[in-house]
């Protein structure tokens, strides 16, 4: 078979990196189609993923004029590596997977979560055969449309597929006991991030000098425009590969973006998201909430006393291992999904049994 697998992000190399080593393995073709957005190529390279270029994509603020324009460039080059590799099914999301199914008459394959805004829900429901979304996602995409239980983190960070490095400390400079936090500043380029604000730089300063107080500050900027010259703390500065091992390694991680945060939370690492104006409801936040994962806060004082009071607290990490292994082990490995779905071009109703009970027809939540 001949599997095409879009990659427009970091997340999406992470979504898929596991399932496309297994299809290689077991002597499918695949390719990757990848979009140079902060490190996506960087992560394709280290895992050392068949993949093309169809384009990039920068951390500055982009109007939807301007992305307009970028897309139709970028779909060109989708067109060409579509028609010369000929999938038999194609994974992704959005206007760019919707495009290369259809021109390739295979089936598409759509895995989505709980994102603001309906752009890539819109243009690219009517040419799913199959929409994978975790449980908790509020949304109603048709027939289509089946849930598992779980996040689509779990592709790579269930239990099952991920052991994290215990030589993170050391990768990172300090000592083996030394607490540490990451701090991400998301760079709210994204469609989705139209009309959003994080942490204001008046705040972003704050945050550093108080959490540095009580443990070393690794600071991961997106946008790369804070300098820390004269602040109480380092650059995340290892290869983009290793920051779920320093995540998982973490005492606290504070963050303005979603995807982070659900990692962390996930590892069993304390998160903290700041929503600042997103005043969006995410299924996948609540759930994480619910089972003492993940904590939000619209306030920037109410962000930087709770992290303050995290890092006081000696019991914050064990607990939140304990709550980890009680859930996070439960939830559905969607890596073994996604190499299943696809051999099975897309179709659930070819589906073995055992895959097959993991997906449930998707029901709108009360």
């Amino acid at each position: 078979m001949r599997i095409l697998v879009f990659a427009n992000t970091p997340a999406h190399v992470h979504l898929y990196r596991h399932a496309v080593s297994r299809l290689e393995e077991r002597g499918h073709d695949v390719c990757v189609l990848g979009r140079e957005y902060d490190c996506t190529t960087d992560l394709l390279e280290f895992y050392g993923l068949p993949y093309q270029p169809y384009g990039a994509h920068g951390t500055e603020p982009t109007s939807r004029l301007a992305f307009g324009r970028e897309l139709v460039g970028q779909l060109g080059r989708i067109a060409t590596t579509t028609r010369r590799f000929s999938p038999d099914v194609v994974f992704g999301r959005g206007p760019y997977a919707a495009f290369a199914g259809s021109l390739a008459r295979a089936p598409t394959v759509l895995v989505l979560d709980d994102e603001p805004g309906s752009f890539n829900h819109t243009v690219s429901r009517p040419f799913a055969d199959c929409i994978l979304s975790p449980a908790v996602t509020r949304r109603d995409l048709g027939d289509a449309h089946y849930t598992f239980e779980g996040f689509k983190e779990c592709a790579y960070l269930h239990p099952a597929v991920f052991d994290p490095d215990p030589a993170v400390h050391e990768y990172l400079g300090i000592d083996p006991d030394e607490p540490y936090v990451i701090v991400r500043f998301n760079a709210l380029d994204a469609l989705h991030d139209a009309g959003i604000e994080g942490f204001s730089s008046a705040q972003r300063l704050d945050l550093i000098e108080r959490l540095s107080e009580r443990a070393t500050v690794f600071v991961s900027d997106e946008g790369d425009d804070l300098a820390l010259t004269d602040l109480p703390a380092r650059p995340y500065d290892l290869h983009p590969a290793l920051i779920h091992d320093a995540m998982a390694g973490a005492d606290l991680l504070v963050a303005d973006t979603g995807t982070m945060v659900t990692e962390a939370g996930l590892l069993g690492t304390p998160a903290i998201r700041y929503r600042g104006t997103d005043d969006h409801v995410y299924g996948e936040f609540r759930e994480l909430e619910r089972v003492g994962l993940v904590e939000q806060a619209d306030s920037y004082d109410d962000v930087r006393d709770r992290a303050l009071d995290l890092l006081e607290d000696e019991t914050a990490t064990d607990r939140w291992a304990q709550r980890r292994r009680e859930y996070v082990g439960d939830l559905v490995n969607l890596t073994d999904v996604l190499v299943d779905v696809a051999e099975a071009r897309g179709s659930v109703d070819r589906l073995g049994p055992a895959t097959r009970r993991t997906l449930r027809k998707r029901s709108t939540p009360s």
